[in-house]
């Protein structure tokens, strides 16, 4: 469990960096990579959650 915690905050800490690059150079593939890492961290921690929840369940 703290380890997928500790990778989702690195993920979204990776996509917030990269927005900030984005900001600052205004080169697009910045913002592409930031949304790209951001899709697929909110994916896994809704899969994750999801996962607890069903554990909780059943």
């Amino acid at each position: 469990m703290p380890v997928f915690r500790s990778i989702i905050l690195l993920s979204l800490l990776a996509a917030a960096v990269s927005f900030v690059l984005y900001a600052g150079t205004g080169q697009v593939r910045f913002r592409r990579f930031g949304l790209t890492v951001l899709k697929w961290t909110l994916l896994a921690a809704f899969g994750f959650f999801a996962v607890l929840i069903l554990q909780r369940v059943g």
